[in-house]
């Protein structure tokens, strides 16, 4: 793969997988270890002749950099700068083999799945790949089975293969019984489940059907490339009898040594009779590029960069306004309808780029926002091909958007579906009656279900009957109009967009099955099928479009509407005279407490977020699914 434009999560679980309930905030495990640094001098070493191609994991491999003071970035190197290396030196005659160093490093399912397909590719072409981690999950173990020719653990690591489960927190008692607050959520979608960690003890026949159906397809695809990577066929026991120490973990097949990565890293390379490291991912890489460069990045943004194919990501949940990544002090991320439909809108008019690819992972969020990006996917669409790349999850909201792509690429182990509706409230007035707060509604209109309607977005009182069924009737409209919509996007009738309907998630080989899926393969792979989809190289350029603004773009430049000068500048003024308050409001909120205990929470719990903005009605997977 040609270069493309250069750009300036916790190891083990209890089960494998931590299923939290909305507003759950409980995790089955802990964020793994701290990464060691270890060091090479790399300075004295000559810099021509065989090399071996370093790629240090262990500070993260997110799908999109978060970014700090006016947009610069905190973390140098994403996913697919990683694949992208990957495939390079695969072709670089001077590279011999490669050293990958995992640490602890957490990462999702479907994000090994590609990382271990890559690096097993180059196996298969005859370079040595040589692994090294201080400790293993299910999802690491996974991308070094499949793709690593020596796997190196550290002397007090380990390996915590426990195999696939899930768990549900529900809190009824506590918030009905206990708190007395009242819960309105409904659903469209009999497996939508949304209601149920509110409002029930246990799950429903639906839910558990859906949920236990989807572990059992990942456990399959998780435990053939486990068995297909290490060559036999009793790694399958051993992986779901974990966690293992080194010992038992190299006895059982699960490693091939116990030892440090420095130590790992310098046999590698006498191994392949290297003269010297090239490190092309993590800390001590060199992306050759100078300060001058990085300050025009950093007052352009990488929305600059110009390429036949583009590369948009579309990432966390999705809302109506902007998103906490967009703020010039950084913040959340999230899908913004404002912030990439300004993206969207320059791609569609962009004669220059002939294809987009579109990199997804979301458990989806506003309906309203997933209407106005379909859309505008759409308009992309009639133009030049879309080509939707999965990650660990394109589901509600998410599958909503991806189902815009003329392909939709998955992999076996990504999540999509989830079509289906939800909304409602959270009441707390009757809780704070308890504590002698009273809550009074006053209404022009005397007839008492006009007073009950007039209030029913507020958080202090309960919906009635009526409400409730209105409320449903138009959430109802919406469950409609998402069928219609993946209908015309997958082109196929809306009846067949039914039977996978419901509110069911599906791993991405029983939605290739469905039809809510096309191809099997990673981000490399829909890259490769926009290029040859819009009749370009094989090796045409691929730029990242709108991954983060840059100080132009937070203060208020942009894309480029048909009112965008106006706009602009009124954007620019709110957004200047807001930067002294964003720095000093900043602190330690609940979304920071959730990123250091349950990162994993955070996507999912931010999805409900604009039922506290007034809507009621979310196209949103209603926990968070994480393998480890």
């Amino acid at each position: 793969m040609k270069r493309r434009t250069r750009m300036l999560s916790p190891a083990a679980a209890l089960g494998g997988l931590t299923l939290a309930g909305l507003l759950a905030l409980s995790s089955a495990g802990c964020n793994g270890r701290k990464a060691v640094v270890t060091k090479t001098d790399t300075a004295s070493m000559p810099r021509r002749g065989p090399a071996l191609a370093v790629f240090d994991l262990t500070s993260g491999v997110p799908e999109q950099e978060p970014t700090g003071l006016f947009g610069v970035s905190a973390h140098r190197g994403t996913f697919d700068d990683v694949i992208e290396g990957i495939d390079e030196a695969a072709k670089d005659k001077e590279t011999k083999g490669l050293f990958v160093r995992f640490g602890s490093v957490a990462i999702g399912l479907g994000r090994a799945t590609e990382l271990g397909e890559t690096l097993g590719r180059v196996r298969a072409s005859g370079k040595p790949v040589f692994c090294h981690g201080e400790g293993f999950s299910n999802a690491t173990l996974y991308a070094a089975a499949l793709g690593c020719t020596k796997i190196g653990l550290s002397p007090a690591g380990g390996v915590e293969a426990v195999g696939i489960a899930a768990q549900v927190v529900y809190m009824r008692k506590l918030l009905v019984d206990e708190l007395h607050v009242t819960v309105d959520i409904l659903q469209v979608g009999k497996s939508k489940g949304a209601a149920e960690p509110l409002t029930r003890d246990g799950p429903s026949d639906e839910a558990r059907a859906s949920l236990e159906g989807t572990l059992a397809d990942l456990r399959a695809s998780w435990l053939e490339g486990l068995k297909k990577g290490r060559a036999r066929d009793d790694i399958a026991v051993a992986a779901e009898d974990g966690p293992h120490g080194p010992q038992q973990a190299k006895d059982r097949g699960l490693v091939d040594e116990i030892t440090y990565a420095d130590d790992a890293r310098e046999a590698a390379r006498k191994t392949v009779g290297a003269d010297r490291d090239v490190v092309r991912f993590g800390p001590g890489a060199s992306d050759g590029d100078d300060d001058l460069g990085g300050l025009v990045r950093m007052l352009a943004g990488e929305s600059s960069a110009n390429a036949p194919v583009a590369l948009v990501r579309a990432i966390g949940s999705i809302t109506m306004g902007s998103s906490g990544g967009a703020s010039p002090f950084g913040g959340g991320g999230g899908i913004s309808e404002h912030e990439l439909g300004r993206v969207l809108l320059k791609i569609e008019k962009d004669d220059s780029i002939k294809a987009l690819v579109l990199r997804i992972d979301s458990p989806g969020g506003s309906a309203l926002a997933s209407d106005m990006l379909w859309h505008q996917l759409m308009r992309i669409r009639a133009k030049k091909p879309v080509v939707v790349s999965v990650g660990e999850m394109a589901a509600s909201g998410g599958y909503y958007l991806a189902s815009t792509g003329n392909v939709i690429f998955a992999e076996p182990t990504s999540i999509v579906g989830s079509i289906g509706v939800v909304g409602g409230k959270v009441g707390v007035g009757a809780a704070l009656e308890r504590f002698g707060v009273h809550a009074e509604t006053f209404s022009a209109n005397k007839d008492p279900k006009a007073k009950n309607r007039a209030a029913y977005a507020s958080l202090l009182t309960g919906w009635d009957d009526a409400t409730r069924e209105r409320v449903l009737e138009s959430m109802t409209a919406v469950y409609t109009l998402f069928l219609a919509r993946v209908s015309e996007g997958r082109k196929i009738p809306v009846e067949k967009v039914a039977e996978s309907a419901e509110g069911r998630i599906f791993s991405g080989r029983e939605g290739k099955v469905r039809g809510l899926v096309d191809e099997l393969g990673g981000l490399a792979a829909a890259i490769a099928r926009a290029r040859k989809l819009a009749s370009l190289a094989d090796d045409a350029d691929v730029a990242v479009v709108g991954r983060k603004p840059g100080l132009f773009d937070a203060l208020g430049g942009g894309a480029g509407g048909d009112n965008d000068g106006e706009e602009s500048r009124a954007a620019g003024a709110r957004a200047a005279a807001s930067v002294a308050v964003r720095a000093a409001a900043s602190g330690p909120g609940l979304s920071n407490l959730l990123e250091s205990f349950a990162p994993e929470v955070v996507p999912f719990a931010s999805s409900m977020g604009p039922l506290l903005t007034g809507e009621t009605t979310l196209v949103a997977v209603p926990f968070s699914l994480v393998v480890r």
